[in-house]
């Protein structure tokens, strides 16, 4: 995957995740929760040897979920 396109799924990705836990968050934290959730979601999906087929769409929907996981953890820990 290209460097852009990874940038761009990482954004959308963690914009969303902010959006599902009523956090905040700008242009570079949405892009550093969606990188992060990334290797989240990329690491979960291989501990539980999922199939992923590595099409945009569900690099978006594991990046989405690690972020999601990733973000309500940070959420339980600082806050």
């Amino acid at each position: 995957m290209g460097f852009i396109l990874w940038i761009v799924i990482g954004l959308i990705a963690g914009a969303v995740a902010h959006r599902i836990l009523n956090s905040r968050g700008g242009f570079f934290g949405s892009l550093v929760v969606g990188l992060l959730g990334a290797l989240v979601g990329g690491e979960l999906a291989h501990i539980l040897r999922l199939n992923i087929s590595g099409g945009i769409l569900d690099q978006l929907v594991v990046s989405t979920l690690g972020a999601v996981l990733f973000l309500f953890l940070w959420k339980k820990v600082f806050s």
